[in-house]
């Protein structure tokens, strides 16, 4: 784990335990005093530079999305994202739930993400979708038959990506995904695979 994953974790970390701390004590009960909780305890630990340099950006980017979405931020998923992103617990877990966290994170940082049913994936009814808006869309078919009883991929999973890819690219890698282009007319279409998974699979 480098440094700069660690310095994360070890903020989230924080983050959490002060959240549970005051839970336990009685001074929040409502996921909207979760929220004002950790702003104001993210506005502190800013403040008096209670973390290395290397976390600053991520501070100002929690408090940013606490202050600018409210309860939306759900700031304690994105503290249990970093935490487990960071810590070296994710890579223990299966592709399925490794993907799942992954998708959670993309949600987190206000990209849409969809799963797909047949009719939406392709044919007459295909949702339409715009490449400047960043989404992760998933098809329903290749999602359910892509993973065996143990969350193991087992066949590539077709996604269609739009928006920043490098900002997925990123959020892919740190839960041991990537993404393929897939080649032919559609600019849109990927594969996601799982870290072991073989691409020439892909």
């Amino acid at each position: 784990m480098d440094n700069g994953n660690l310095g994360v974790s070890h903020l989230a970390w924080c983050g959490l335990v002060a959240l549970h701390t005051a839970r336990r004590d009685g001074l929040t009960s409502s996921a909207a005093q979760d929220n004002l909780f950790l702003v104001r305890w993210l506005a502190v630990a800013e403040k008096q530079r209670r973390f290395s340099r290397g976390v600053a950006g991520d501070i100002s980017w929690l408090l940013k999305e606490g202050r600018g979405k409210g309860l939306q931020a759900d700031l304690p998923g994105k503290l249990d994202y970093l935490w487990r992103a960071g810590s070296g617990n994710l890579g223990a877990q299966n592709d399925l739930y490794r993907l799942q966290h992954a998708l959670q994170a993309v949600k987190l940082t206000g990209w849409i993400y969809m799963v797909l049913a047949g009719r939406e994936w392709c044919g007459r009814h295909q949702l339409r979708l715009s490449p400047t808006v960043s989404g992760v869309y998933l098809c329903r078919s290749a999602l359910d038959k892509g993973f065996d009883e143990h969350g193991r991929q087992t066949a590539p999973l077709s996604a269609r990506l739009t928006g920043e890819l490098p900002a997925l690219d990123a959020i892919l890698k740190r839960s041991g995904w990537r993404r393929v282009p897939v080649p032919g007319n559609d600019a849109l279409l990927h594969h996601l695979l799982a870290e072991d998974f073989p691409a020439e699979c892909g």
